[in-house]
């Protein structure tokens, strides 16, 4: 028998069976569906997040609060709270007037339901510096952005970004208004232009009022939460990050480097830890979705044990007129691997579907997501699947090559 009369008694049996068929295939379909999409959503994913982090700025540098090494972020960027930055820090990095920096903001941030009227809307806030738009490049769409006087003068007035705008205020001119957060009441002074959905920051939907604002009145604190400082030229990067380590171990006495109680990364060194993230979380997941093919492939062994259960007579009769126990054997293996295959190709498919529904989800939602379906997930699943055949569909061959064919032949 060659592998085209094989592949077409494969087909024969999934037909003749169709609901044990759907169910044994099940598995494999699952699984490989599961492994397409992780594959592409992460490798999306990825290259959103690294868009994201370039489209904020190749030449700025950020200082965040902890110690970390090389090859990981601080623990800062999960939230942990940090108080060793201050805003005196970034004043010291200014006045040393290196002359690579063109610009330095500081941030702080908290979260609030804001009011206006009958209009609630929950947000996120930002205290910052006056120089937020040079180093963040946005701009101003409508009244101004405050001065630096404002930034330190416990000032309550604030910029809305474009998006929260609407839904607070609507069609009405929100220049002059009123808005309350956490129980203060501040004055609208300026509209940011529309700059898109982000992951990182959505700038459309948040709040922007003074540093000083937002740690004295709003969040009751003295520290910061980061810093970004923009750089002339990329070529000075390096020589930017050591300057700002150099003032501030002076601030902070440092002597041992081990003992930086802060962390200065560029844009590329940050997209490389992103990248290394990104990649062990995406390869984590994939072994996540990997166990639904053992569980299929087991699902195939007990279905082509059956089979030969119920093909003796007929392997008795073709070993009778000269079969050997390889046809046998290649026989039923050609026969699994045909049906993995056909369930990995149905997963590829579906998994494609999924894929191309979440593209246009997402992107509904104003964000832009790239559709990748990966050739690499596609040619994986296809190998995955013959492989499970292959494996799962040795136990069966064996069986059936085995058997002796006048008790296969008297079999009732």
């Amino acid at each position: 028998m060659n592998i085209l009369e094989s592949i077409k008694n494969s087909w024969h049996m999934i037909v003749r069976n169709k609901v044990r068929s759907f169910l044994t295939m099940l598995g494999i379909v699952i699984g490989i569906t599961a492994v397409m999409i992780v594959l592409s959503v992460g490798e999306s994913v990825q290259g959103l997040i690294l868009n994201e982090v370039k489209s904020i700025g190749s030449n700025l540098v950020g200082v965040l609060p902890g110690y970390s090494d090389e090859n990981s972020p601080p623990s800062s960027v999960f939230g942990v709270v940090i108080t060793s930055l201050k805003y005196g820090d970034g004043e010291a990095i200014l006045k040393g007037n290196y002359p690579h920096i063109e610009s330095l903001a500081m941030y702080v941030s908290g979260s609030d339901i804001v009011t206006v009227e009958d209009n609630k809307v929950s947000t996120t806030f930002y205290g910052t510096t006056a120089s937020y738009l040079d180093v963040q490049n946005s701009s101003i769409e409508e009244g101004r952005f405050f001065t630096e006087e404002e930034e330190v003068a416990n000032a309550r007035v604030l910029v809305l970004g474009n998006q929260i705008a609407k839904d607070l205020f609507g069609d009405q001119d929100p220049i002059g208004k009123k808005i309350k957060i956490k129980k203060a009441n501040f004055t609208v002074i300026g509209i940011l232009k529309k700059k898109g959905g982000s992951l990182i920051q959505n700038e459309d939907g948040n709040l922007f009022v003074p540093i000083s604002t937002a740690q004295n009145i709003l969040l009751g604190i003295n520290h910061i939460s980061f810093m970004r400082a923009k750089i002339d030229k990329t070529e000075n990067i390096d020589g930017a990050i050591e300057y700002i380590k150099d003032v501030l171990r002076d601030r902070h006495n440092i002597i041992d480097l081990k003992e930086d109680d802060f962390t200065v990364r560029s844009t590329t060194q940050a997209l490389e830890t992103i990248s290394l993230i990104t990649n062990a979380l995406r390869f984590f997941l994939v072994a996540i979705a990997a166990i639904s093919l053992i569980v299929g492939g087991f699902g195939i062994m007990n279905i082509m044990l059956a089979t030969v259960q119920e093909r003796t007579k007929e392997i008795g009769l073709r070993k009778a007129i000269g079969a050997k126990n390889t046809d046998i054997t290649r026989q039923f293996l050609i026969e699994a691997m045909a049906i993995t295959f056909i369930s990995g190709i149905i997963g590829i498919v579906i998994g494609s579907l999924i894929l191309i529904l979440i593209s246009v989800i997402i992107n509904a939602l104003n964000y832009h997501w790239d559709l990748i379906i990966s050739p690499i997930s596609i040619i994986l699943g296809c190998i995955v699947s013959i492989g499970i055949g292959l494996i799962f569909g040795i136990a069966p061959a064996r069986k059936a090559s085995l058997l002796n064919p006048i008790e296969a032949l008297r079999y009732e």
